[in-house]
């Protein structure tokens, strides 16, 4: 039941973000036509304070992680066992699927759209690893630094930011990556895109992984925990 408390946790945290990113697009899309400028600022703004909310309430219970290559390199960094690990990651897929599909819902589209929009090149890649190296490095520094009242804030500062310093917009996940594959609006991904797109995203996890051994040699076990009080889950 902790493991299920957890993975539900995640299943809605993850939900309520997807729906966030996808629901601020089309109503940036329609409050805003024709300024592609302003509708990113819309989204952008949107997410990264839907973000610091979600971190908040679901940190508690789950750590807030949201994010499957988050959930990797804390398993990797022994936060998670593998069955923890694999219950996240399909809960944060499911939650992902059935938030654009709610976004659709609340804006009377099509529950399901397969997204057409082609977001492919090397600078669109490298722009993925650029924002999951820098997502993945202010978490775990964050994390090994034990400022965990700033977790929420600085994560939704960093993903409104990198929407803007980021050619890609900043996906910087797998699990909201696939679930905007469901929405053939603003935010949708064309599913021939999203592969390499989760491809940039593992190989900016893995540099965040070795930065953060490097940086933090001697911390001892941590979980990615983003919560305001560590739970009985985090490691002293």
């Amino acid at each position: 039941m902790h493991l299920a408390r957890k993975a539900v946790a995640e299943l809605i945290g993850t939900l309520l973000l997807v729906a966030a990113v996808i629901g601020s697009g089309i109503a940036a899309q329609r409050l805003s036509p024709h300024d592609t400028g302003l509708e990113l600022l819309e989204n952008a703004v949107a997410t990264g304070a839907a973000l610091v909310a979600i971190i908040l309430a679901v940190g508690p219970v789950s750590g807030a992680h949201l994010n499957p290559v988050v959930s990797a390199v804390d398993a990797l960094f022994g936060g998670l066992r593998r069955a923890e690990l694999a219950a996240y990651a399909a809960a944060q897929v499911a939650g992902g699927i059935i938030g654009a599909i709610l976004a659709n819902a609340m804006f009377s589209l099509p529950a399901v759209s397969i997204a057409q929009r082609s977001r492919s090149g090397g600078a669109l890649w490298l722009s993925e690893v650029v924002a999951t190296f820098g997502l993945l490095l202010v978490v775990f520094g964050i994390v090994r630094s034990r400022r965990f009242n700033a977790a929420p804030f600085a994560v939704g500062a960093y993903i409104t930011a990198a929407y803007f310093f980021t050619s890609s917009t900043s996906f910087a996940n797998p699990a909201v990556t696939v679930s905007r594959m469901f929405s053939n609006t603003f935010s949708g991904i064309a599913p021939a895109s999203a592969g390499p797109f989760v491809a940039a995203q593992v190989a900016g996890a893995a540099l965040a992984f070795a930065t953060v051994r490097f940086l933090w040699p001697h911390a001892a076990r941590e979980t990615a925990d983003l919560v305001v009080v560590p739970h009985d889950e985090v490691v002293a």
